[in-house]
């Protein structure tokens, strides 16, 4: 491709609302173009990336035994409703009507309709186990989309779909799964880590996420370096250090605690380490429809993980409590609650509020704190769970080794579905007895744009995007460095025409520009290597430099083209 004829509009000065590496070298290098808030065109540049990102998905997911669908992009709001979600699944779903008042909305991920397929023509046990998977755009009406590529509102996905006769079936596809995803990034060139995680509104009872390593993630991950244990923190357990002692003997204990709302304030004002405060939460939650509330109790050193008590609770959905509500429920307002007396509400603890010998904690009477409180004596502990949010330098769950917090961008979710669409759906094949069985299923999703900007965030330098060989839009360029020399122009137009016979993707930079721009230009879309044609060429040479190289080689003009396809093969 010569650059004369491409649509390059690069820039030299970052974009204003960019924040992170691979959103303002996307842009800058001119392979996005922002159309509205979290909705990109993709440039030729960019799209080329794209399609070899899907290509090497593509490979991997039919070398695995999946088979290629496409599924509608608009999806009628039967199917979901049929699923439950339609009410469930919040405001990231664009909802819509058409010309006849039926009900849609832009598919954000394609469980019903998948199900609803399989519905229709799988109907033996004899047609499982059986995989299909589609690359397909999604809308989710983000609150915040940000970071270009990396959490858009309009995005590129791999999402895969399994049904299985049994539960040994699905593990073993979903093992399939996960090693033809490490084949994925492998080729795409990235460093990342399989995590485990939570399952949000896809739903099912095992999630894991493939995270790229990368300072600029958004997910915060924890990691044990001594075992294979890694979590996203949503849905990380660890083993903190807590000696339980035993309980006081000393009775409660009324003591005034003037305008002392906050764990740093009662503390201090009563000389005690938050670990021996019992902190009291009232959240807000519903399921199908019913509204309820419930105390969240924890100590004071810890942090509630939302994720964990939404799930423990399987809540449709979680909020803290308005300050009316904790008023009527505790009698009280925020900074004075405690769990003794409280009646006629329910009470979960976190697990390690059981080390509590003698805690502090609101008296549910402004002003006032009660003092040598023991859980299980002085009020009711029918509820224990994991609910803390877990942290870096606890212990690790498995061998006891201190967590490590490391920063990751999700590229894929692989999910262990079970039933649940199914169930709700009524997809059901017969069995050997000829009896109706729900699918079990599975459920593996890519992001295709996001795995392009996670590249970037892994590997760029001063001057711009350094892709992987594998996903580099060309692997080469050739620059004559004055296309006003006819000897330079005709030496260039050798090499370029060499190799693309040798099937190079290869540009030639035939811009009437100075050598400075074309340079620029080339190292910040990130072109794998270039050939300058210049004074060098007196002594029948050219000047060759792969791009993550810092120095130029000379090479013979007469093997030039032999000479780089080496060097790009090795």
């Amino acid at each position: 491709m010569r650059i004369s004829k491409l649509l390059m509009p690069t820039l030299r000065e970052d974009p204003a609302d960019a924040e992170v590496i691979s959103h303002k070298l996307l842009v800058r290098a001119g392979l996005i173009q922002k159309t509205a808030a979290g909705i990109y065109n993709y440039l030729p540049f960019g799209y080329r990336v794209i399609r070899k990102v899907e290509n090497i998905i593509r490979a991997e997911m039919n070398r695995a035994g999946a088979q290629e669908v496409l599924l509608p992009a608009v999806v009628p709001a039967e199917l979901w409703r049929e699923s439950g979600r339609w009410d469930k699944y919040g405001k990231e779903l664009l909802r819509f009507k058409d010309r006849k008042e039926a009900e849609y909305c832009l598919g954000p991920t394609h469980e019903e309709v998948i199900t609803a397929l399989a519905r229709a023509f799988v109907h033996s046990y004899k047609q499982l186990p059986l995989n299909l998977y589609q690359i397909q755009t999604k809308f989710r009406d983000e609150l915040r989309p940000r970071f270009g590529l990396m959490r858009g509102r309009e995005f590129i996905m791999k999402d895969a779909y399994s049904f299985h006769a049994t539960q040994e079936s699905l593990d073993a596809e979903y093992q399939n799964m996960r090693e033809t995803y490490c084949r994925i990034f492998a080729a795409c060139g990235l460093q990342y880590k399989v995590v485990q995680a939570d399952s949000g509104n896809i739903g099912g009872s095992v999630s894991q996420e493939f995270m790229v390593l990368a300072e600029n993630g958004e997910d915060a991950l924890l990691a044990c370096p001594q075992c294979a244990y890694s979590a996203n923190v949503e849905a990380a357990q660890s083993r903190p250090d807590t000696p339980v002692a035993a309980p006081t003997k000393e009775k409660m204990q009324e003591v005034s605690t003037p305008d002392k709302k906050t764990i740093e304030e009662v503390s201090a004002f009563l000389k005690t380490s938050p670990e021996n405060l019992l902190k009291t939460l009232v959240y807000y939650y519903k399921i199908n429809e019913r509204e309820n509330y419930v105390v969240v109790l924890l100590r004071g050193c810890d942090q509630l993980n939302e994720v964990k008590l939404k799930n423990y609770l399987q809540a449709d959905l979680i909020l803290p409590a308005e300050d009316s509500a904790v008023l009527k429920i505790t009698g009280v307002e925020p900074g004075f609650c405690g769990p003794v007396g409280l009646q006629n509400v329910r009470i979960v603890a976190d697990e390690l509020i059981k080390t509590t010998s003698s805690g502090v904690t609101g008296a549910n009477k402004k002003d006032t704190h009660l003092l040598n409180v023991v859980p299980g004596r002085d009020f009711e502990l029918k509820e224990t769970a994991d609910l803390r949010l877990a942290c870096s330098g606890e212990k690790c769950p498995h061998c006891g080794v201190p967590l490590q917090a490391i920063r990751g961008i999700e590229v894929g979710h692989i999910f262990k579905l079970g039933t649940k669409y199914s169930e709700a759906m009524q997809a059901v094949y017969l069995d050997q007895n000829g009896t109706a069985k729900p699918f079990i299923m599975g459920c593996y999703g890519i992001g295709v744009g996001r795995t392009a900007a996670a590249a970037v965030e892994q590997h760029f330098d001063a001057n711009g995007i350094v892709w992987p060989p594998a996903l580099a839009p060309y692997h080469c360029v050739v620059i004559p460095a004055n296309v006003q020399e006819p000897a330079q122009l005709a030496a260039a137009e050798k090499i370029y025409q060499e190799l693309l016979a040798a099937g190079v993707e290869v540009l030639l930079d035939d811009r009437e520009e100075r050598i400075g721009v074309k340079l620029k230009d080339m190292e910040l879309i990130g072109i794998s290597s270039r050939v300058v044609v210049g004074k060098a060429l007196a002594e029948g040479k050219v000047e060759f430099r792969l791009r993550a190289a810092t120095d130029n080689e000379l090479i013979p003009l007469a093997d030039a083209a032999k000479i780089i396809l080496a060097r790009l093969r090795a």
